[in-house]
């Protein structure tokens, strides 16, 4: 009661500055971080917060575990159990994602080999860390991601059936849907796949959809990587990464009704500028004749201005295996020379020549050379309507507000791994964003977006979802030091348990969550963030702070 009062008492004075000219301020400050020890084996991957015990669990790959931590006391968050699923079965892998809500953990766990059917564990999120589960349910190959309706009445787990690395074997990517509003005990598991969409693959692909896997069905190619459920907890939106398309899916009905490509970016107009080499010593974000593909690794649904609305962390993805890879640089490609008339000039390494891009795209008249260049990623914070058509992009401003930075210009797309590294990622995806939620904030809504090779949150208003407004940057991460304790004989940092240099602080962001005022444990909104080179989790302090405009 007293925190419902305290609700609606500051939402009143938030409505009374407003209308008298006060402007907001939204600040982000680290206050709390527990290390791990470990570098770049994955240990702070995917974050969730469970409420009533203050617990936060989050999934740790190097151990296969998923970690729990205590944070009570957010400024010092201390590990006190971790989640063994490898006690569930001897042929499972590790876990890959996690969610929490309504006093249940959900974990999904790969098999072993992962092109094997995997499992959604639960748990309770009270319990003794090495508890049992309280039950375990059948998903597709490789489950990724898993999350719970707003409810708390439906767990939504994507199975991204990658191939095994000579695609050999190419398992379909699908969709897990386990209704529990009757009971853990009465659970109603539908196993969703995307066969009935094989004989509309010419169709799909002329859509813009990339179905491009060696003699793949549709099925077979299609990739979930993340899943966003709708407020009205009906609808879901998936995102199929490689493919550059989202599904959309009735949870009640237990359909794909649609598939829906996201279409490119177009890296000529002014708006879609970027930096696409690692060799000429320098920032230059400028106009190419490239088209980035959005393809977004994490998505979150929000609902405003009366709808529902969709963000994305345009991070981009290659399929790159031994037995198939669709990965090269411009300099490495023949070039139209009617569509590229100064191809010499664009394959030099200092402009486009260093760019990855796809072979699967751009010979648009298959004689063998390339009219159109396609980039990984679009750089970018994107905004969909509910039915997947574009609302608004962020264009080149992540690149263009970390060059402007007093603090991280010097450090422009830098990689996650090593502290000597300006300029060394904009060959490839550039800052890379990856992970994003939405949290409300006086009846604001706000994305935070996680930016895995530089590092740091980007904080954006999104409450006009065609005007978002960039608010700040803050990156947690010391560039003047070490990021690891121990290098090998070729210069290389060692990986695993106590080489992480806790002095570097966050590398990696990859896993966000919001904990609102109302569940958190110090009154005022927080921001957890895994981070899986550096194995740390940190918690952020969320302030919205008025003043005079």
């Amino acid at each position: 009661m007293k925190r419902l009062i305290l609700a609606v008492l500051t939402g009143l004075a938030a409505t009374q500055a407003l209308a008298f000219g006060v402007d907001r301020e939204v600040t982000l400050t680290p206050i709390g971080t527990y290390a791990s020890g470990v570098f770049d084996e994955g240990a702070a991957e995917i974050v969730s917060y469970d409420p009533k015990t203050r617990r936060a669990f989050v999934v740790n790959a190097n151990d296969a575990t998923v970690d729990v931590l205590d944070i009570s006391d957010p400024t010092a968050p201390t590990k006190i159990g971790a989640i063994d699923v490898g006690d569930v079965g001897s042929d499972l892998g590790a876990a890959n994602s996690v969610a929490v809500k309504g006093g249940l953990v959900a974990v999904a766990v790969e098999a072993d080999p992962k092109q094997n059917p995997g499992i959604i564990v639960l748990y309770d999120a009270a319990a003794d860390p090495v508890a049992q589960p309280l039950a375990t349910f059948p998903a597709g190959a490789l489950p990724d991601a898993v999350t719970f309706s707003p409810d708390g009445k439906t767990i939504l787990a994507v199975n991204e059936g990658e191939p095994n690395d000579d695609y050999s074997v190419d398992p379909e990517g699908s969709i897990t849907i386990i209704d529990i509003k009757r009971g853990i005990d009465k659970a109603r598991v539908t196993q969703v796949d995307f066969t009935a969409f094989n004989d509309q693959k010419d169709a799909l692909i002329a859509a813009g959809v990339r179905i491009f896997g060696p003699g793949a069905t549709v099925a077979k190619d299609l990739e979930p990587e993340f899943a966003a459920i709708h407020p009205d907890g009906v609808h879901a939106t998936v995102v199929l990464q490689e493919n550059n398309a989202f599904a959309q899916v009735n949870l009640r009905s237990g359909e794909v009704k649609d598939i829906v490509p996201l279409g490119y970016k177009d890296h000529r107009l002014v708006e879609n500028a970027l930096d696409p080499s690692n060799r000429d010593d320098a920032i230059a974000i400028n106009n190419w004749p490239v088209y980035g593909m959005y393809q977004p690794d994490g998505i979150a649904a929000y609902r405003t201005f009366g709808g529902t609305y969709l963000v994305t962390a345009g991070e981009g993805d290659s399929r790159d295996y031994d037995g198939y890879s669709e990965e090269e640089r411009v300099k490495d490609v023949e070039l139209d020379p009617d569509a590229f008339p100064n191809a010499e000039f664009l394959q030099e390494n200092e402009n486009l020549g260093r760019l990855n891009i796809t072979t699967a795209n751009g010979d648009t008249d298959d004689d063998g050379d390339f009219d159109e260049l396609y980039a990984y990623g679009s750089r970018s914070l994107s905004i969909w309507d509910r039915k997947g058509r574009l609302v608004w992009d962020s264009g080149s401003e992540l690149e263009d507000i970390i060059a402007a930075h007093p603090d991280f210009a010097e450090h422009f797309n830098c990689t996650n791994d090593d502290n000597d590294c300006f300029d060394n990622r904009s060959d490839d995806k550039g800052p890379e964003p990856e992970g994003v939620v939405v949290g409300q904030i006086l009846g604001r809504q706000y994305a935070f977006v996680g930016l895995e090779r530089i590092g740091g949150i980007m904080v954006y208003d999104v409450t006009n979802p065609r005007r978002p407004v960039f608010e700040t940057y803050v990156n947690n991460r010391d560039f003047s030091v070490d990021v690891c304790n121990q290098r090998d004989d070729e210069g290389d940092c060692m990986t695993g348990e106590g080489m992480a240099n806790a002095e570097a602080k966050d590398l990696g962001p990859e896993g966000l969550a919001f904990i609102p005022w109302w569940q958190s444990p110090s009154w005022k909104p927080l921001l957890l963030v895994g981070n899986e080179i550096s194995g740390t989790t940190t918690v952020f302090e969320v302030d919205l702070r008025f003043g005079r405009k």
